[in-house]
């Protein structure tokens, strides 16, 4: 069993018998009272997110998820498969269960497949991953390393904002936790 003080970003946890995994989490002191966790839950089976306050003196169970080396084969329309790199089984599974991490996937990557019950219900990317950029607008002339920023297309679908020196073709390094620009790859 956890404490509250274990709710972090992409924590697994359990409750009333289904995975979930924190998304947001806000930990604040209330005068006399004791601490508490105000939570943005995942539900890893479903997708819904449910919004939860924990107080200082519950205990979480986490998650009993079981994990696999795979890959991202491909992208057929709004499902998504997996192979695994052992068994070379493959699996697939709606891009709606990966949320925002769906647009973060390129084709051959390697990623964690996270298993319950023997069907993968969601996947843990590396920290940072480098992208082709498809789609921006083009830069002005003039423009540096230290101006704005604009909005660009991956190659795996998700939307950052960007330098705007990056043009179409540039590859750059995303943090998949947080969805933003490291540096150019």
């Amino acid at each position: 069993m956890l404490g509250i003080t274990a709710l972090k970003t992409n924590t697994k946890i359990e409750l009333d018998g289904d995975p979930y995994v924190v998304l947001e989490y806000q930990h604040a002191k209330m005068g006399r009272g004791g601490a508490v966790v105000r939570t943005k839950l995942r539900n890893l089976k479903t997708g819904s997110v449910l919004q939860k306050t924990f107080q200082g003196n519950d205990k979480i169970k986490p998650a009993a998820l079981q994990t696999a080396e795979g890959q991202f084969l491909f992208r057929q329309g709004n499902t998504l498969t997996f192979m695994d790199t052992k068994t070379y089984e493959q699996h697939e599974v709606p891009a709606e269960t990966l949320g925002k991490q769906a647009g973060f996937l390129a084709e051959g990557a390697n990623v964690k497949l996270l298993l319950h019950g023997g069907s993968v219900i969601g996947v843990d990317l590396p920290i940072k991953a480098a992208f082709e950029v498809v789609e921006t607008d083009p830069g002005l002339k003039g423009d540096t390393a230290a101006g704005g920023s604009k909005s660009a297309k991956l190659a795996g679908g998700a939307t950052v904002n960007v330098p705007l020196f990056v043009q179409v073709g540039d590859k750059v390094v995303v943090d998949t936790r947080t969805g933003t620009y490291v540096e150019r790859g």
